[in-house]
């Protein structure tokens, strides 16, 4: 299983498209840091405007850690498409170029093709996940320094001391990775389904915007289902970022993406078996 994994590595990193991914990150990163670096004053100054009036706020205010803040916000909600151009992939990909009845004559089983298939396209989520660590994080410190951070909220000003905010983002950044799992095995699931990598790829896409809406709509009707969507609990990495963490929330979030990441991988293992390969 460890050859096939390896196997599996080699064809996602040898496509062009998986890079473009990567590229894809940077790019966004670099736009907003830019961006800050031309203009960050004013925008800070617009964002703190009703709050200067009753604070005397003071020191280094745009700093890496509140441009990192701003980057994740933009692409935390990006990168789950990225990671479904992967994972959309795994079994329909094989099935469009006729190697998948190739595939399940290997000495292995279909519930381990279906594991090693999760299990690369997570790989290359948490790859993507770092790779946007360094970007995000790092480059944004080596560029605007560190400081304390201002979390602006909709209801609600949080500010977090500048030794007390890095640990957040490495648990920010943890917990986005079992978000992107979850993303990964919905989009292997929808795999399963078709002959060519389009579908899955666009449904995944589909599934997550409709979802995401009904996540951020403040309506009675959506408010009743809304918990129980997996997009819902996606954002929970943002609560690292209150004062105090609510960790029992984000707990909560943890284990309803954990149990939905299971029930999808089981549900496509169940698929798999039964499904006739003709390609």
């Amino acid at each position: 299983m460890i050859a096939l994994l390896r196997i599996e590595l080699y064809k996602i990193f040898h496509r062009p498209r998986t890079y473009i991914s990567f590229g894809i990150v940077a790019a966004i990163a670099l736009v907003i840091q830019l961006a800050m670096l031309a203009d960050g004053k004013n925008f800070i100054g617009f964002a703190l405007q009703g709050v200067s009036e009753q604070f005397d706020i003071k020191g280094n205010v745009l700093n890496g850690y509140l441009i990192t803040y701003l980057i994740l916000q933009t692409l935390l909600i990006h990168i789950p498409l990225l990671v479904a151009l992967v994972a959309g992939d795994a079994l329909a990909g094989e099935a469009s170029i006729g190697t998948l009845r190739l595939l399940l004559t290997k000495p292995i089983t279909r519930p381990g093709l279906v594991l090693v298939k999760f299990t690369a396209s997570v790989v290359y989520a948490m790859l993507l996940l770092i790779w946007l660590a360094i970007i995000a994080l790092g480059l944004s410190v080596l560029l605007f320094g560190t400081g304390d951070m201002i979390n602006l909220k909709s209801d609600a000003f949080v500010m977090l001391l500048k030794d007390d905010v890095l640990w957040r983002y490495f648990a920010a950044f943890a917990f986005a990775g079992i978000a992107m799992m979850c993303v990964a095995a919905l989009a292997l699931l929808l795999s399963v389904f078709a002959d060519n990598s389009i579908g899955p790829i666009i449904g995944t896409m589909g599934i997550i915007i409709v979802l995401t809406i009904f996540s951020t709509l403040q309506l009675p009707i959506f408010d009743a289902i809304s918990p129980y969507l997996f997009t819902t609990h996606m954002i929970g990495w943002k609560g690292f970022f209150d004062a105090p963490v609510p960790y029992d929330a984000i707990t909560h979030s943890a284990i309803v993406l954990l149990v939905y990441t299971i029930l999808f991988v089981a549900t496509t293992i169940i698929v798999f078996n039964k499904k006739d390969i003709q390609s």
